[in-house]
């Protein structure tokens, strides 16, 4: 049972990550209004001194107070400064451990659906550009109240000059309205463009070495950057909608700054204002069509939402919901019953019902793409199944607690992720970090110890210094797998890259050295051999269940292994 992420629409995304930094963009907004206010007043004091050094009279006290609301500005500005790439770092913080959680417990689906390098795009650049959208609303009262202020202030110095300002404000409006709703889609498609390049990345840098093998890397280089023009194509149109938002707004602006100055020179000859009150109606006018800063705001804001609208996509998939019941006493029992699994518009398994003894080793045998892998996955509930129910000691693994389940079910795979510093951190990850003898027992059966002894300092030694070859990678996967006490263990193609003798080894221990149920893939004759039992997986049914020797008597059983007998 999967459950519906908490997303919401980009806004709703952004609200909740402006909450987060809610009290320092309470302060950023009051410290950015007050340096509004601030420059608001410096016009009049401005043309309060003008006037009063054209009439000779004493002017200290408004020079002072010029000189303050300047060093005001000053201060004031720093401080935005500051608060501003303080909340965009924490916003982005934020946004980034919540992404990247959600990826965490949605997992391979995220990967198989936006790929991993989309994935990175998103988590890095997306992002980062979502964060800046609560410094950014948190400024853009200010960058209103600029506008607003400028056009009061021109009211009360006058109403003709704020009537005159008013007559091409709508329209000053209605291109910052356009401007707004086309960037927000040209910003979308430039991100989109973005995240098909790093994921065709990702995969080249992924299969560098099969790209270096057959000498493709110019054709591969071309095929990452093929996306290129079009990725060019949407940067133009970005450019191109803000230059002609700022050329529009850029030819109305010096209109009204003008008409707003003649009217204030006419009224200058007719003995209504002064000359220090002309000088502070051209300022007011200045900041009444305060474009430059409502464009990048809005700008800022439309990219933010674009990329609040990628993060979104991801955190609306559905993640993987835990029941609250705990596993009761026992040896590992497992069963599951009708399991049917699609992927895509294919049904890879078909109604399987399949029994595992509690303390016994099953081994899984198919040919590729019958659904080994996916029923592994089933079996620890690393997927859901689309239909039928999958049991552990009579309890569905969906009502299972996270903690109960994880510490229960043990797997091991293919190429294991070895996270952490040192080899010791990789072998201890889990739930319930195994003792350090434990992890060297385990070491010893999965005979990874040899290997362990010859790292320049062991246990010790830093991953990224260890450099392993896939067999040695696999025997440490199986350790840290064997370390983890739980009375299921799950060998997902664990022992694919492994020789015929480590194999058999392995195999060795984990009968007879390892606790609880354990089922494991078998490619090699030899390894199904020494199951307890094997099912053998066929048309997406599990066609027959018995032991090797039995089952050997069936010709398509044979098949599976090329008709060779035991090893």
């Amino acid at each position: 049972m999967t459950t519906r992420a908490d997303a919401a629409p980009p806004a709703a995304l952004l609200n909740t990550a402006t909450r987060h930094s809610g009290a320092r963009c309470v302060a950023l907004c009051l410290m950015s209004t007050a340096s509004t206010g601030a420059g608001l007043l410096l016009p009049a004091a401005l043309g309060r001194t003008l006037d009063l050094l054209l009439a000779h009279s004493p002017a200290t006290r408004w020079v002072l107070c010029c000189a303050g609301i300047v060093l005001l500005l000053a201060l004031l500005d720093a401080g935005e400064t500051v608060l501003s790439g303080t909340v965009d770092a924490r916003t982005t913080a934020w946004l980034r451990r919540r992404l990247t959680g959600h990826v965490l417990a949605v997992g391979p689906r995220a990967a198989a659906r936006f790929g991993s390098g989309d994935l990175v795009a998103r988590l890095v650049g997306n992002a980062a550009q979502a964060g800046t959208a609560p410094a950014a609303r948190a400024a853009l009262l200010a960058a209103l109240a600029g506008p607003v202020g400028g056009v009061v202030a021109l009211g009360l110095i006058d109403p003709w000059l704020a009537a005159v300002f008013l007559a091409g404000g709508p329209l000053l409006t209605l291109l910052l309205r356009a401007f707004a709703r086309d960037t927000t889609r040209c910003v979308a498609d430039y991100q989109q463009v973005q995240g098909r390049i790093a994921g065709a990345l990702a995969e080249a840098v992924a299969g560098h070495r099969t790209i270096e093998a057959a000498g493709t890397a110019d054709k591969e280089t071309a095929r990452i950057l093929r996306p290129l023009p079009e990725l060019s194509r949407a940067g133009h149109r970005m450019w191109r909608v803000q230059g002609r938002a700022a050329a529009q707004a850029s030819a109305v602006a010096p209109l009204l700054q003008l008409g707003v100055v003649a009217v204030a020179g006419l009224l200058l000859t007719r003995h209504r204002l002064s000359v220090g009150e002309v000088l502070a109606a051209s300022r007011y006018a200045v900041l009444a069509t305060g474009v430059g800063v409502l464009v990048g705001q809005f700008a800022s804001l439309a990219r933010a939402r674009a990329a609040a609208g990628r993060l979104d996509e991801v955190l609306a998939e559905p993640t993987m919901a835990y029941g609250e019941r705990e596993l009761p006493p026992g040896p590992g029992h497992l069963e599951l019953r009708g399991v049917t699994a699609r992927r895509g518009d294919r049904t890879v398994l078909d109604g399987v019902d399949l029994v595992v003894p509690g303390g016994t080793t099953l081994a899984l045998v198919g040919r590729s793409g019958t659904g080994k892998s996916l029923l592994a996955a089933l079996a620890g509930r690393l997927a859901e199944p689309d239909a039928g129910e999958i049991l552990l000691d009579g309890v569905p693994l969906r009502e299972l607690t996270h903690k109960d389940l994880r510490g229960s079910v043990g797997y091991a795979f293919e190429r294991p992720a070895l996270l952490g510093t040192t080899i010791e951190d990789a072998l201890t990850l889990g739930l319930r970090p195994p003792s350090p003898a434990r992890i060297r027992e385990a070491t010893r059966l999965a005979h990874a110890e040899d290997f362990v002894r010859r790292l320049p300092k062991g246990y010790a030694t830093a991953c990224a210094d260890a450099p392993r070859s896939g067999g040695e990678s696999q025997r440490l996967g199986l350790a840290r797998a064997f370390a983890h006490d739980g009375r299921l263990l799950i060998l997902d193609d664990a022992l694919s890259s492994l020789d015929t003798v480590t194999e058999a080894q392995i195999a060795e221990s984990l009968t007879r050295g390892t606790a609880g149920t354990r089922l494991l893939i078998a490619h090699r004759a030899a390894t199904a051999a020494r199951s307890d039992a094997v099912a053998w997986l066929d048309g997406g049914r599990v066609r027959a269940v018995g032991t090797h020797e039995e089952l050997w008597q069936l010709a398509g059983y044979r098949a599976v292994f090329g008709d060779g007998g035991p090893t």
